[in-house]
């Protein structure tokens, strides 16, 4: 046994005798309880945030960021958010009307002239609220065009768009998670701007938030420090299982980022640094059906479709469904190799953010678990950190 596997064994033990002689109240030690069985140093894993009223009161890393040096997974390490990214573009968006230089009642065909015809009932506001019917671009990459190392553009995913000639269904008449719409706020974001996305969301978000390890990743213009890479598990082994053909565009995944820039994400919305009153509480307003009716996921499973025919609630970037009876924001991600998840209970203060590189671990389901774990203990025997 290796010196690391003989450290987290030990360690696995202190947490289980320290739980056996009843410090199992401790909030703690229950957390890792939860996480340290995870993943070892010879295995990626996840890292694991917890603030409270606006202090981080637990964050951890578990397992490593590649099997190559098996660099240990800690605050600094950045992961690929998903569509977790989403929050970030529709808050560059969002500048962009506090700005004046887009309105949320603006068009496709508006800000794109070209496009076609069924772009003209296509707001803004359908895009940011995935009630927009856009067509899945995924769906639309048919024959050997696209692979992992020649990946598509949003450039490209626009010009797939504009050879429809409609959408899956007229704007506001129904709701579906659409990546499409996110690629093409990015577009939007970097038409308005005058310059590019990932740009623009570095001088208006990441500066100002000292996000300093936060980005956009454009392979072969950037390089993410102190990368976590994607790993799937097969025929028990893991493998490294970074890229898709899906992996380059930027608005709906393409974000990275780690835990301590994540704390001050989450400080920014708690303080509203970047946009205060109304401006900022247009993203926390449940969309609601041109015909005023709350709208449901597809019926039809598949895809992104994380719950077939049930209610959703969803603002701009945002989930706004509630757990156990009470209010929160959160979006998970998940795409080859990752799987992300960030949960604010905006009535009580907590926030939870939980970091995978790898798709064996049901990430947002470890997060709620965290969550009553917090609830459960009160915050007991935790180090503020």
């Amino acid at each position: 046994m290796g010196a690391e596997m003989l450290k987290l064994s030990i360690f696995g033990l202190l947490v289980a005798a320290a739980v056996a002689a009843g410090a199992g109240d401790s909030t703690s030690a229950r957390l890792e309880a939860i996480f340290s069985p995870l993943a070892d140093g010879r295995s990626p894993g996840l890292a694991v945030l917890v603030r409270q009223d606006g202090r981080t009161i637990f964050q951890r890393g578990y397992g490593v960021r590649e099997l190559r040096s098996r660099a240990p997974i800690d605050g600094s390490t950045d992961f690929r958010l998903a569509s977790c990214s989403k929050q970030f573009t529709a808050l560059a968006t969002m500048l962009l009307v506090d700005d004046g230089k887009l309105r949320y009642d603006e068009t496709l065909t508006d800000v794109f002239p070209g496009f076609p015809e069924y772009g003209r009932g296509i707001t803004i506001r359908h895009l940011l609220t995935h009630t927009s019917g856009l067509p899945d671009y995924e769906d639309l990459m048919d024959g050997p065009r696209w692979t992992a190392a020649h990946q598509i553009q949003d450039a490209e995913v626009l010009e797939l768009l504009e050879r429809q000639a409609r959408g899956k269904f007229l704007p506001g008449t129904s709701w579906a998670y659409s990546n499409s719409g996110y690629v093409v706020l990015g577009l939007i974001v970097a038409k308005r701007s005058g310059e590019p996305f990932g740009r623009f969301l570095r001088e208006r978000v990441f500066e100002p938030l000292q996000m300093r390890r936060t980005l956009v990743f454009v392979n072969g213009e950037n390089t993410v420090p102190n990368r976590a890479y994607g790993h799937a598990r097969e025929r028990g082994q893991f493998v490294e299982a970074d890229q898709s053909a899906t992996s380059a565009t930027q608005g709906d995944g393409g974000f990275y980022s780690n835990l301590e820039d994540l704390a001050k994400w989450d400080e920014g919305w708690r303080e509203g640094r970047l946009l205060k009153g109304k401006e900022m509480r247009a993203a926390l307003v449940p969309v609601k059906l041109a015909d005023g009716s709350a709208p449901h996921w597809p019926r039809e499973a598949g895809g992104d479709n994380l719950a077939p025919g049930k209610p959703v609630a969803y603002g701009f970037g945002w989930f706004l469904d509630p757990y156990a009876g009470r209010a929160r924001m959160w979006h998970s991600g998940s795409t080859r190799g990752f799987g992300t998840v960030i949960e604010r209970f905006t009535e009580e203060g907590l926030s939870i953010v939980v970091l995978a590189n790898r798709t064996d671990l049901d990430v947002p389901a470890l997060a709620l678990k965290a969550a009553d774990v917090v609830r459960a203990t009160g915050g007991a025997g935790l180090n503020r950190l």
